[in-house]
C-alpha cells in the first residue's frame, strides 16, 4: 500500500492524481470495440481497478506507481469484457427486462424473489431463466443512469465521470452515496450471492475456481453473478 493511504484525503487526491491513466487505458481499448460498448462503465470498472492498485501496491518492490497501476486498471477493464463477451443490443434488452422484473417482484414480496418465482414471472422454465440470465451477463453496477439527476444537470452526464478537480462529482459519489447505497443493497443479498461478490471481486478468483470452491459448475456461477448484478443495479435505481 502507498504511504500514507489510510489518509482519506491523500486517497482522494491520488485517484484523482491517476484518473487521466484510467480515461487513456479505457481510450485505447475502446478503439477496437463495437461503438455501443460504454466507454462510462469501462471508465467505472477502470476506476474500481485503480482503487485495487492503489490498495495493494508494494513499495518495497521498486517498480513504479504508474506501471503497476497501468496494470491493474488494464487488466480490471479486459476481465470485464471477458466477462460480458462484448455484451449486445439485445443483452441489455434482456438485463433491462429482468432488472424490471426484480424490481416489480421485490415491490410485491417485500423481499428478493426466488429464481423459481422470477422464473414464473416471465412465464418459462427454470432452465430458460437461466439461459436468460446467460444471455444477459455482464451487466455494471454503475452508469449514468444510476447517477443523481442533479450531478448529471450540473455537470452533464458524460462529464460526472471524467472531472478530475478538487470538486470531482465522482469522488464524492463513490466515497458517499454511491458507498452507502452499495452496502445496504449487498447487506440485502443472500449468503450465495454475497460469496460470489466477495470471492470474485476482494479475493480475485475466477469464476471457474468460485465454481470449486462453492461446489457449482462454472456456468452457474457466472449466472449468480449477472443476477446479484442486475439486482444490485436494480437496487441502485430505486434509491436514486
Amino acid at each position: 500500500m502507498l504511504t500514507g493511504m489510510t489518509d482519506k484525503k491523500k486517497r482522494d487526491k491520488l485517484i484523482i492524481k491517476y484518473a487521466p491513466l484510467v480515461k487513456n487505458i479505457v481510450e485505447r481499448i475502446a478503439l477496437r470495440l463495437p461503438n455501443h460498448v460504454s466507454k462510462d462503465d469501462l471508465i467505472n470498472v477502470g476506476i474500481i481497478g485503480l482503487i485495487s492498485a492503489l490498495n495493494k501496491f508494494d513499495e518495497t518492490r521498486n517498480v513504479p506507481f504508474a506501471t503497476y497501476a497501468r496494470i491493474r486498471i488494464q487488466g480490471a477493464v479486459l476481465d470485464e469484457l471477458r466477462l460480458r463477451d462484448d455484451v449486445s443490443r439485445s443483452a441489455r434488452n434482456k438485463a433491462a427486462k429482468l432488472e424490471k422484473a426484480f424490481a416489480t417482484l421485490q415491490r410485491k414480496l417485500k423481499r428478493h424473489p426466488t429464481d423459481e418465482e422470477v422464473s414464473d414471472f416471465f412465464g418459462i422454465s427454470i432452465d430458460e431463466y437461466y439461459k436468460l440470465l446467460d444471455e444477459a451477463k455482464g451487466v455494471c453496477i454503475l452508469s449514468t443512469d444510476n447517477l443523481d439527476p442533479n450531478y448529471c444537470e450540473k455537470y452533464g452526464a458524460h462529464d460526472v465521470l471524467e472531472k478530475i478537480d478538487q470538486n470531482n462529482p465522482f469522488s464524492v459519489l463513490a466515497h458517499n452515496e454511491l458507498k452507502e447505497a452499495l452496502k445496504h443493497a449487498i447487506d440485502s443479498l443472500s449468503k450465495k450471492e454475497k460469496l460470489v461478490l466477495s470471492l470474485y471481486y476482494y479475493d480475485e478468483l475466477t469464476l471457474k475456481e468460485i465454481g470449486r470452491v462453492m461446489e457449482l459448475s462454472e456456468s452457474r456461477i457466472c449466472q449468480i453473478h449477472s443476477q446479484t448484478m442486475l439486482k444490485l443495479k436494480s437496487i441502485l435505481k430505486k434509491n436514486k
